[in-house]
């Protein structure tokens, strides 16, 4: 082997390397990132709680102003991080949640949700909103929990269970379900993308004869 050879052989291991380091401590933090969004969204009522007891308005405002703001950016950031999900060539290499395409594309679904209506202050939108959030949270922690982190230890028939719901152990159905995500992901960006055209990303003010 020359030194040329040598030297690609090494510096192709440690960027392998380093990306799986990247890919799985996304997986790793993404649950923390799911907990925070879930603990904030459910946490609203405290929120207002605190708001109403307020006696100066601007203290008020700046409560509302940063808790909005860093559970929107959470969601945000979760979609991003979740995007390794939707690439064949990872899921394949790495030990990731099943279900985590899904999950992301549950968590897009909130964005579109908070882009299109109003969740602060309509109460389908919020019901919404709670139930997209439930069901990718139960998406990535089942797999998350029971396969990636179970996998190690699970015997007998758990251990085909676990093996099931990771992704590198199971790669059909990893594939299958990435695409899946993508499509999903694709129509819901499609739609966010025809509202903004439209509205310029407001929402359209009702006519007057429907308001009286």
């Amino acid at each position: 082997m020359s030194p040329q050879d040598l030297t690609n052989a090494i510096i192709s291991g440690v960027n392998a390397g380093g990306e799986q380091f990247l890919e799985g401590t996304l997986a790793a933090v993404l649950p923390i990132f799911w907990l925070a969004i879930l603990g904030l969204h459910l946490g609203r009522p405290y929120i207002l709680d605190m708001i109403d007891r307020f006696t100066l308005r601007l203290g008020a405002d700046l409560l509302w102003l940063i808790y909005a703001a860093l559970r929107d950016l959470l969601i945000v950031s979760g979609v991003v991080m979740s995007f390794m999900f939707f690439f064949p060539d990872v899921i394949t290499t790495d030990a990731l949640p099943l279900t985590g395409g899904l999950a992301a594309a549950a968590l897009f679904g909130v964005l579109l949700v908070k882009l299109m209506g109003d969740p602060d202050n309509d109460l389908r939108d919020f019901r919404l909103t709670t139930i997209l959030l439930g069901i990718g949270a139960l998406l990535y922690f089942i797999p998350y929990v029971f396969g990636v982190q179970f996998n190690s230890v699970a015997t007998g028939p758990l251990a085909g269970v676990s093996k099931f719901l990771v992704t590198n152990t199971n790669p059909g159905w990893a594939v299958n379900l990435a695409y899946v995500s993508v499509v999903l992901l694709a129509i819901m960006g499609a739609i966010a993308t025809y509202y903004t055209l439209k509205t310029g990303g407001r929402a359209e003010a009702p006519d007057a004869t429907t308001a009286e």
